[in-house]
């Protein structure tokens, strides 16, 4: 299956190439604005409508393959029973649980230092918070 999508991959970007390429060889409509306004004998605004020629045709085929492969691309990505990766399933599925028995009673997960206790300095407690009749309105 791995061989067929790579080879359906390879089709949908060769495509996407050509399909490029095509569209920029092509003649514009716009080009011919000037004709209509007295330059050209073109019967409409956008020049004279005729058959489609070669280079479109082969665009309309492309684009058909274009849309067809990624349809198919997209089937195949969606279908496909590879192993779930971390946007899947998470960041937390793969760490080990802790046991509460490998808790110590401190409650400090091992191998993790314990918060050193706050310097015993000479500085005094912040005030308290305000009371509601201290505060102005």
């Amino acid at each position: 299956m791995a061989i067929f999508e790579s080879l359906l991959l390879l089709v949908h970007i060769g495509v996407a190439v050509t399909l490029c390429g095509l569209v920029l060889l092509q003649h514009g409509k716009g080009a011919d604005m000037g004709a209509a306004f007295g330059s050209g004998s073109s019967g409409s605004v956008f020049g004279a409508s005729g058959s489609a020629n070669f280079l479109s045709r082969s665009t309309a085929v492309l684009a058909v393959v274009f849309f067809t492969s990624s349809l198919a691309l997209t089937y195949i990505g969606s279908t496909k029973s590879a192993p779930r990766d971390v946007m899947q399933q998470g960041v937390m599925s793969n760490t080990p649980a802790t046991k509460a028995a490998d808790v110590p009673a401190s409650g400090a997960l091992p191998g993790v230092p314990a918060t050193p206790a706050a310097p015993a300095t000479g500085t005094t407690a912040p005030a308290a918070p305000p009371k509601a009749a201290d505060v102005p309105k």
